[in-house]
């Protein structure tokens, strides 16, 4: 393990059926290959050494011993690797066959059987093995060299500094597979050797049980399975090789394919033992479910890998948004009915029939009136109901002014427009604030006012004003306290900058009058601005958030993999180094804006520790009362200096 990945590998070698020095040599191909790549830990198909469909050879003492043999010199090769590697052979104990696996460590051999012999349909595997799940204990074979393995029924092994175990093929179909028990016993990587044969949606279900398995037991699922040189006498391999992790495929192979024979993925193994930590129910099952394996003591890191880069994993620069369109229209769809069902509940559980909110003709406004107005539709009420207020200041421009003005007309809802200037100019004369100085005093003056109005309204109206900010927003503090920071529900408070964007476009392709369409697509085009300071000479947004606070793409991904799994500066540097465009943003920029996030989130606290309700959306949310508790004067020291030293 190198900086808290593990490389794994799935690998399928072209065997001859019963032809154990032929087979032996393919695998020593690959583990060649395997160990130029750097991998830690990699694993065969079932049988591999003798090839699964030898059939009654099985019972032959000659096919036996051979596969002995030929372990023995797999032994020998890895005495002089690095990488960890897991084959399949037959073998003979107690008067008995077993179908095993056989984990190879720096010259070391340990078996484990197979739990669970399928003798059905196309299977009769009992002819020949007895289930490892009888065993009662642990025994020993010899090899020809006279090194002993022992053979277990199930056990957790230490490999690189990872606990990793094994089932085989058909052990993963069962009811209650093996690994659940192997991962409530520490494996957080499981690997399983397969011969599955290959029929007409057999691979999309057994892709959906891999990753089932690995989310439900938080750990990397690796599995191989037999391909090219197994007997087509009467069924097919098609040479699976798959990687999954908590619940995502990482890799796959081109199926039916002699030369596309490896899968190869880094397997993040802080995030699966963050997941685990914080998942306090795994704990509870593990206490209970731990004693049905044994579990091999921590071995010493021998690892001459200390660098390596993330070669075989794709980290996406924007984790809040899924890949593909049909994903991420999916995604809004559910966000937007997540929104409208906790707004629904709020109006129905205090009688409300009023909404008031503040449009400026940015993005979160407009999301938050078009989720208000999809809401009065759910509940049958008159859009008339939401009374939109647009609010012109210094900073105002034409652009965001039009739009307001054209998205409220096209939703049919109630319109106001109360000017700031003069009431805020009063202010200013009041408290002897000169407005030609544009400093903070400047611009939160004309958020607090505009909150006042919102909430005078509201009083005046019967209802509630609804905020707008985000939890990008949240999380930077961008956001005047008591200002735009306050509402009577945050309906946006769970959704980072990075996806409104996607969920105002949803909106506007759903949008049938050209002029509010329009206006959401010019929306979804204009720089992001609070507007609290006067427009250039030609009368465009000047004050631009992003350049003020930093991208919010960086800093949503900041969040995300701090809050989502724990990370530090460093491995989040790591990650951002993997996930965006150098050219784009260079070492220096990524360490800059990082520090900026570090320090914003932790000195904005005191804003989070009083936010108005909100409905949680995804994985990361900043409730000061569900999922995010933090003091409001924590230091932010420690990460600071991490960040200052990357």
């Amino acid at each position: 393990m190198v900086n808290g990945f593990l490389r794994v590998a799935a690998a399928v070698p072209h065997i001859n059926v019963a032809d154990v020095n032929h087979n032996i040599e393919q695998i020593s191909l690959l583990v060649d290959r395997l160990e130029k790549e750097q991998v830690d830990v990699a694993v065969f198909p079932e049988m591999c050494i003798t090839g699964y469909t030898c059939g009654d050879l099985f019972h032959n003492t000659t096919l036996i011993n051979a596969a002995l043999a030929g372990l023995d010199k797999l032994r020998k090769l890895s005495e002089r690797k690095h990488l960890h590697f897991i084959v399949g052979l037959p073998v003979a104990g107690g008067g008995t066959m077993y179908n095993c696996a056989a984990l190879l460590r720096d010259g070391e051999v340990e078996l484990v059987a197979k739990s669970y012999i399928p003798n059905y349909n196309e299977f009769y595997e009992r002819r020949w093995w007895r289930p490892g799940a009888v065993l009662t204990g642990d025994f020993a074979v010899t090899l020809p060299s006279g090194e002993t393995a022992t053979v277990h029924s199930s056990r957790v092994f230490s490999s690189h500094g990872v606990n990793i175990a094994i089932e085989i093929c058909e052990d993963l179909w069962v009811p209650v597979p093996p690994s659940c028990h192997l991962a409530m016993g520490g494996a957080e990587v499981v690997f399983n050797l397969s011969a599955s044969d290959d029929l007409i949606g057999k691979y999309r279900y057994l892709t959906s049980l891999i990753k089932q398995q690995s989310a439900r037991c938080l750990c990397a699922y690796v599995y191989a399975g037999a391909g090219w040189g197994e007997s087509s006498t009467d069924l097919t391999f098609d040479g699976k090789a798959i990687i999954a992790e908590n619940g995502s495929i990482l890799a796959v192979n081109r199926r039916w394919s002699p030369d596309d024979n490896i899968s190869i993925a880094d397997i993040d193994i802080e995030m699966l033992r963050h997941d685990r930590l914080h998942t306090t129910t795994f704990a509870d099952c593990a206490e209970i479910e731990n004693n049905r394996v044994s579990v091999e003591n921590p071995r010493p890191e021998t690892d001459h890998v200390t660098t390596r880069p993330l070669s075989y994993r794709t980290v996406d620069p924007r984790p809040f948004v899924p890949a593909g369109d049909e994903a991420i229209d999916d995604r809004c769809d559910e966000i937007i009915n997540i929104q409208v069902a906790a707004l629904a509940r709020r109006l129905d559980a205090i009688r409300c029939k009023t909404i008031v909110v503040g449009i400026s003709g940015g993005l979160d406004s407009t999301l938050a009136l078009l989720v208000a107005a999809k809401t009065f539709d759910r509940l049958n009420l008159d859009r008339k109901g939401i009374i939109g207020v647009t609010m012109p200041g210094f900073g105002t421009t034409g652009r965001t002014h039009g739009n307001a003005v054209a998205l409220m007309e096209s939703l049919g809802i109630t319109m106001r427009e109360i000017s700031i200037v003069k009431a805020v100019n009063q202010h200013f004369e009041d408290i002897g604030h000169n407005p030609a100085v544009h400093d903070v005093t400047y611009e939160n003056s004309q958020a607090r006012e505009r909150t006042q109005l919102l909430m005078d309204i509201a009083n005046q109206a019967g209802g509630i004003v609804l905020g707008t900010g985000d939890l990008s927003e949240l999380a930077l503090g961008w956001a005047t306290y008591n200002g735009d920071q306050m509402s009577m529900y945050g309906i946006n408070a769970g959704i980072p900058k990075t996806l409104v964007r996607y969920l105002v476009r949803w909106f506007a392709t759903r949008t049938a009058d050209p002029k509010g369409r329009d206006a959401l697509n010019d929306i979804i085009d204009t720089p992001i601005s609070p507007e609290l300071t006067p427009a250039d000479e030609e009368g465009n947004i000047k004050q631009k958030t992003e350049d003020l606070v930093g991208p919010y793409e960086l800093h949503d991904f900041f969040l995300y993999y701090m809050l989502r799994y724990s990370f530090s500066p460093q491995r989040i540097y790591t990650l951002a180094r993997k996930a965006f465009d150098p050219t784009a943003y260079p070492d220096d920029v990524i360490k800059h804006w990082m520090r900026t996030f570090f320090r914003r989130f932790f000195n904005q606290q005191f804003k989070r520790s009083c936010m108005p309700d909100g409905p949680k959306v995804g994985s990361v949310c900043l409730s000061p009362r569900g999922d995010w508790r933090m003091p409001s004067d924590a230091s932010s020291t420690l990460w600071l200096k991490e960040v200052d030293s990357l």
